[in-house]
């Protein structure tokens, strides 16, 4: 499978990156196990996850995800062949986002233990805590990848001000910097990346990877009426129900009518032929949606039918 390069990191990743937030939520261990390998065979070997995935399912706490990840990678003995992303700073519960030196190192040796490695390819800042000074988060990287402990770094949901404080502090002081954004960005969600983070990543030269790039599953077709609606995906698709996300549904039902793939592979195409974008994050809960990601590998959109999607 043809990697693609990663922004200036000197890294090269695959075309899509698994998301791994159904990991202890949709997917239990077992299920999770069978996924990561499927997803693995067909050589799909970058995987996004984060230290607070997943807790918003009942029961659970945070770090769910990263401990079943770890425990496949002990088990399978491959962590050298996978480009592994976590992340730090969402914080679930009273603590509140924290992205202070103290907590960012504390947080990074738990996602070590959980995920049972000693290094972290890609550790991206989560969210943002603006009461603390973006110097003192980019000294915690620093000591971290010092200590061989993460490689590269990167920014989720940092405002662009934000960012563009934090790349010019790293200039100033030799500190690391983010190589790596991770916006949302899709088919019915586009104004905010190509107003604001698009023209920042072209002038930094930053890889995007970018989620929620189906649209929280509101992109494949499987929601057409808001019957189809239920558990927690509910309230983040009900907002497409409208003429603007149902006139979207139309155009990829025709277009992926034409290239005989899924509504799916067709929005993460759009995506993958975006200049600015590196790779597409999309996650799947059975083997039957990774065909989808190999769609959407091996087909091409026309410039008409990139234009129409964009419209």
């Amino acid at each position: 499978m043809l990697k693609k390069p990663l922004g200036s990191t000197g890294l090269e990743i695959a075309p899509i990156v698994f998301g791994g937030n159904v990991f202890g939520w949709t997917l239990d261990e077992k299920e999770s196990f069978r996924m990561l390998d499927k997803i693995f065979e067909k050589g799909f070997n970058s995987i996004d996850t984060a230290d607070s995935y997943s807790h918003w399912a009942p029961g659970n706490h945070g770090g769910e995800s990263e401990t079943i990840i770890g425990k496949w990678l002990k088990e399978r003995g491959n962590r050298d062949e996978i480009f592994l992303a976590t992340k730090v700073g969402s914080n679930p519960g009273k603590e509140g986002r924290d992205i202070s030196k103290k907590y960012i190192l504390k947080a990074a040796e738990d996602s070590l233990r959980r995920l049972q490695t000693d290094h972290i390819d890609l550790y991206f800042t989560h969210w943002d805590n603006e009461n603390t000074p973006v110097e003192e988060t980019l000294e915690a990287y620093e000591q971290l990848i010092k200590q061989g402990k993460v490689g590269h770094i990167g920014a989720s949901n940092l405002s662009p001000e934000r960012i563009s404080a934090s790349l010019k502090a790293a200039n100033q002081n030799d500190l690391p910097k983010y190589e790596v954004i991770q916006p949302e960005y899709n088919l019915v969600e586009k104004e905010k990346f190509e107003g604001q983070y698009k023209p920042l990543a072209e002038e930094n030269n930053l890889a995007v990877i970018t989620y929620f790039s189906l649209a929280s599953g509101f992109l494949t077709g499987k929601y057409r009426k808001k019957e189809d609606l239920e558990g927690a995906r509910e309230e983040m698709v009900k907002k497409y129900f409208n003429d603007k996300g149902l006139n979207k549904l139309k155009t990829l039902d025709e277009i992926s009518k034409a290239h005989q793939v899924s509504n799916a592979a067709v929005a993460l195409r759009w995506l993958m032929q975006q200049p600015a974008v590196t790779a597409p994050i999309a996650s799947a809960t059975e083997e039957s949606h990774l065909n989808a990601f190999e769609e959407a590998v091996n087909m091409k959109l026309s410039p008409q039918e990139m234009n129409r999607l964009s419209e």
